[in-house]
């Protein structure tokens, strides 16, 4: 499994853009669907977005379509989430993910099926 550290998280006006990274260990970061997940004061942890082992297909929550952008860079171990027009309700703690088995399929990660966890990066969005 791969080991993750998030940065990145910050606070920020409504509008605003943020950029998160996610620095991944391991030999075979290359082979594992990545996602990002985040967690709203008192609501469950739920799926932001999510990019595939190749980096061909991407999947987005649709409160976040058109405004985030998963991306990643197999050659540093790195995932990212650009992050803009930013509101309020995107308040939350965002979290990196790894899936659970290599060359995973989107679904299955937006749906839970998680091998690693980052440590969660706090991002606060004011009004």
């Amino acid at each position: 499994q791969v080991q993750l550290v998030e940065s990145g998280g910050g606070l920020v006006q409504a509008g605003d853009s943020l950029r998160l990274s996610c620095a991944a260990s391991g030999r075979t970061f290359n082979k594992y669907t990545m996602g990002w997940f985040r967690q709203a004061p008192g609501k469950e942890r739920e799926f932001a977005a999510a990019i595939t082992w190749s980096g061909a297909s991407t999947d987005y929550t649709d409160s976040v379509k058109d405004r985030f952008t998963i991306s990643r860079d197999n050659a540093k171990n790195m995932v990212f989430l650009q992050m803009n027009s930013l509101k309020p309700e995107d308040t939350a703690v965002y979290y990196c993910a790894a899936d659970l088995v290599v060359y995973g399929s989107l679904d299955k990660i937006a749906r839970g099926r998680i091998g690693s966890w980052g440590q969660g990066a706090q991002v606060t969005v004011s009004s």
